[in-house]
């Protein structure tokens, strides 16, 4: 990178006036040791949001063109010297090359933003062996879940929470305070010991998509499964005919709708079982299991995993026609039917039905693609509490009903056909239809006003079987209070 790109930052500088709980950072010099990739990022942040940047380097003359023209580069000694609060953007192997800096770091404030290469490489974290080479300093861990990305593009771009952790209450509010003034939302992680975790964090993969990713696989491997023996294995067995050639593309497209539409369901039915879990015990104070307490947290990823599936259906769906095996079988259709003199084929049921089953799918589509955008943290930021449950619940139950519409055109008259049920298997769709037509009933159940009422009646802090006081006239006119069940 230039030095002139260097001195064009991608964020402008964004003033602070007038908010005084982040005023006092704002103007103060702060020190950056290291010139690696984070360390040219964060100079570039601190510069742009108002901060005089001094960066300690060993080379600082071959360094400096990689640096904004607005930072001071000089030797690491000199940065030292020039601020009370440093970045410490150097790996932890490197640490030991600044302990002869110890007496000029004696007091200073030193911001560690490393992390490790695998989980708990170390008996301890990176933050407390930097405290313990630099006892006379304080120790603070933080931005080290930041990438240098999110430095250069702005929180918007990125996650906008930095975590933060010290011994020190007086160390963690100045850092803070930097933080804030950068644009980012400091988060207290409590003291020192919780950087071992803090440092873990960026070296997990997809924490939160663990359970989701290995249910959406399940429920492909079950009805792939499925499918396979009722397309390919069954005409194998009973007809001798080979069938391989669908487990691509034809078996591959029966099966990621049947988990996109369990999927959606999965979304909406842990919020039933929460209703109907307030509704049996009278009160939203009672905790929910584990599990339905991790699966409520987990329905924004299975929400995404079920739009994926159905993108990738709709795309499969679009390359059927495509198929060299599609074509064999068009023009054989067309020589029989020549052969037996038909003059036409068209089945006008078939028609509507295929033409209805097309167009709800495509809305059904355009629901979750709506449902995903708005899923996404810059959407949803923009969006107030109102609009985005609407979007989210009613919106998404509506998604649902058409789903089922869709996969109900699909299947039309053919669930009654005997020839549909091959090894006496039922039809995939109809497997499909029992989760998502449990949550439709119990949803168009719990929107009836006598239930809807005592459920809006929980969630607002009514509880079953609590006693309240009331006061009634006495038969001499004077007022007596008494108790009653809330229930009553």
């Amino acid at each position: 990178m230039s030095r002139g790109d260097m001195a064009k930052p991608l964020l402008g500088h964004r003033s602070t006036e007038g908010d005084p709980s982040i005023t006092p950072a704002a103007g103060r010099t702060i020190g950056v040791l290291g010139s690696g990739d984070f360390a040219r990022s964060l100079a570039i942040r601190l510069v742009c949001s108002g901060f005089k940047v001094v960066v300690g380097s060993r080379n600082p003359k071959r360094k400096a063109s990689l640096f904004p023209s607005a930072a001071e580069v000089t030797f690491q000694a000199e940065a030292v010297k020039k601020t009370d609060v440093i970045f410490v953007a150097v790996f932890r192997e490197h640490y030991s090359t600044l302990c002869d800096l110890a007496d000029v770091l004696a007091g200073k404030i030193l911001v560690d933003v490393s992390n490790n290469t695998e989980i708990n490489h170390h008996k301890e974290s990176n933050a407390e062996y930097l405290a313990s080479l630099f006892p006379a300093c304080t120790v603070v861990k933080g931005f080290n879940v930041v990438s240098a990305w999110t430095l250069q593009s702005g929180a918007r771009d990125g996650n906008k929470q930095v975590l933060i952790c010290s011994n020190s209450q007086e160390a963690k509010r100045t850092v803070a305070e930097i933080a804030q003034v950068m644009g980012f939302t400091p988060v207290d992680m409590g003291c020192m010991s919780s950087a071992r975790e803090i440092e873990n964090i960026p070296l997990r993969l997809l924490p939160a998509w663990k359970i989701p990713i290995f249910l959406a696989l399940g429920l492909f491997l079950c009805f792939f499964t499925y499918n396979l023996i009722r397309q390919v294995i069954h005409p194998f067995i009973r007809e001798q005919k080979n069938k391989l050639y669908k487990i691509p593309i034809e078996v591959v497209n029966t099966t990621l709708p049947c988990v996109s539409y369990v999927m959606l369901s999965l979304v909406y039915l842990p919020g039933v079982l929460a209703a109907c879990s307030q509704l049996y015990y009278g009160t939203k104070y009672r905790r929910f299991p584990d599990w339905l307490d991790q699966w409520l947290q987990h329905r924004k990823q299975i929400g995404l995993l079920s739009f994926f599936c159905a993108a990738l259906h709709a795309v499969y769906s679009l390359c059927l026609p495509m198929r060299r095996s599609h074509r064999y079988l068009l023009i054989e259709t067309a020589v029989k039917q020549a052969m037996e003199k038909k003059m036409s084929i068209w089945v006008e049921e078939e028609v509507w039905r295929m033409e209805i089953y097309i167009s709800v799918g495509i809305i059904a589509l355009g629901l979750l693609s709506l449902l995903a955008i708005t899923s996404l943290p810059s959407i949803a930021n923009s969006l107030n509490w109102r609009e985005f449950s609407f979007i989210q619940s009613t919106l998404g139950f509506i998604a649902l009903v058409i789903s089922t519409l869709h996969t109900l055109t699909y299947g039309w008259s053919r669930a009654f056909d005997e020839n549909q049920y091959k090894f006496y298997l039922p039809p995939t769709y109809t497997l499909t239809l029992l989760v998502p037509c449990t949550v439709i009933i119990a949803k168009v159940i719990f929107s009836l006003p006598c239930i809807q009422h005592r459920l809006l009646r929980i969630r607002r802090g009514w509880e079953k079987g609590r006693y309240v006081k009331f006061v009634l006239p006495s038969a001499t006119g004077e007022y007596s209070s008494g108790e009653t069940s809330s229930n009553v």
